[in-house]
């Protein structure tokens, strides 16, 4: 069975850098696209970041513009690991963080519906 399993969520201050990891078992890792999701409180689950994969071994990146330019999305497949790397760390990042898996290669990487396996989450709390 496919398991998502997040980490490395904890307290940062504000302007820190964190970096969550998602390691997956049960499924062809490099096959999958990937994405990071969060769940704010008092607000909707909304998209972060993803990998889209287009074949072979291209994966197309995007992101929302609340982190762009701040945050890093990456895999290494040998390690069936993706990473999220968040720089600049504000308090409103604050959330609960989503590992999500696809396997449709025809997705918009940003629909929350998109997505067939996620995680358990992992939490992440920026204070000022």
């Amino acid at each position: 069975q496919v398991q998502l399993v997040e980490s490395g969520g904890r307290l940062v201050q504000a302007g820190g850098s964190l970096r969550l990891s998602c390691a997956a078992s049960g499924l062809t890792f490099r096959t999958f696209s990937m994405a990071w999701f969060r769940h704010p409180p008092g607000k909707a689950r909304e998209f972060v970041a993803a990998l889209k994969w287009g074949g072979s071994n291209i994966y197309y990146p995007s992101y929302s513009d609340a982190v762009k330019g701040r945050f890093t999305i990456s895999r290494h497949n040998a390690e069936n690991t993706v990473y999220l790397e968040m720089n600049s760390l504000k308090p409103e990042d604050s959330s609960v963080y989503y590992c999500a898996a696809a396997r449709s290669r025809e997705l918009d990487p940003s629909g929350v519906g998109e997505y067939d396996y996620w995680g358990q989450g992992t939490q992440v709390t920026v204070s000022s």
